[in-house]
């Protein structure tokens, strides 16, 4: 193989991937904080007692567990705008489908994490004549939280890595930004590893960091 490396021409558009770098953890950031709201609501839901609220929070978590997450991306694209006579951006389209998708998988991380407290736990504070939203806040969700963490962080950069979805909807994250030098230098192999780089480099930092928080929780605890 006598292929020979040239990466001049991505430098040279070194701004057009920056921008699809910034633009790309903007919608994982924005779909994080809107998935974990989400979640959360989801996961109360779903233990609730009274199967009004937990069959359909159920039904929801089951239906984006079980789709291909692109099919999310074009139904609040294509189809949502046709039933609700609405016009959506490419922005907030792939918002909507990360941060609903990112909900449903929160939501069990949650779940599981709340159900994992010891039976001992909630009697206790029971027994301490606590209200159920102030024993949730003063004992179990402290406690849950070291045992959400990893598996938190580990959807959140499934979450991210998903972003590059986002381009079939001509958003200009990092994988569309990446096209667009492509199809100006014609570099596939030098543009492509670049991005997949960054995208190393993205989610280590961010795995460093998340290690930091994890080990400052546990401390804390």
């Amino acid at each position: 193989m006598n292929y020979q490396w040239d990466f001049s021409g991505v430098w040279s558009r070194w701004d057009i991937l920056a921008v699809g770098l910034l633009n790309t953890i903007k919608i994982a950031c924005i779909s994080i904080v809107l998935g974990v709201v989400i979640g959360l609501l989801l996961a109360f839901l779903k233990l609730s007692p009274r199967r009004l609220l937990s069959v359909p929070a159920t039904v929801f978590i089951e239906f984006y567990r079980n789709t291909p997450p692109i099919i999310h991306f074009f139904w609040f694209y294509y189809a949502l705008p046709v039933l609700a006579n609405v016009s959506l951006d490419p922005f907030v389209a792939a918002v909507l489908a990360l941060s609903t998708q990112s909900g449903a998988f929160y939501a069990e991380v949650f779940r599981g994490g709340i159900v994992s407290i010891e039976k001992g736990q909630w009697e206790g504070a029971r027994s301490l004549g606590m209200r159920h939203s102030k024993m949730m806040r003063r004992i179990i969700l402290p406690q849950a939280l070291t045992r959400m963490f990893a598996p938190f962080v580990e959807r959140s950069f499934e979450l991210t890595k998903t972003t590059a979805l986002a381009s079939t909807l001509a958003y200009a994250d990092l994988l569309y930004q990446a096209m667009l030098v492509n199809s100006e230098t014609f570099r596939p192999l030098e543009v492509y590893t670049t991005i997949a780089l960054m995208y190393v480099v993205l989610l280590v930092t961010a795995s460093t960091l998340a290690r930091i928080a994890e080990a400052r929780l546990t401390a804390y605890r």
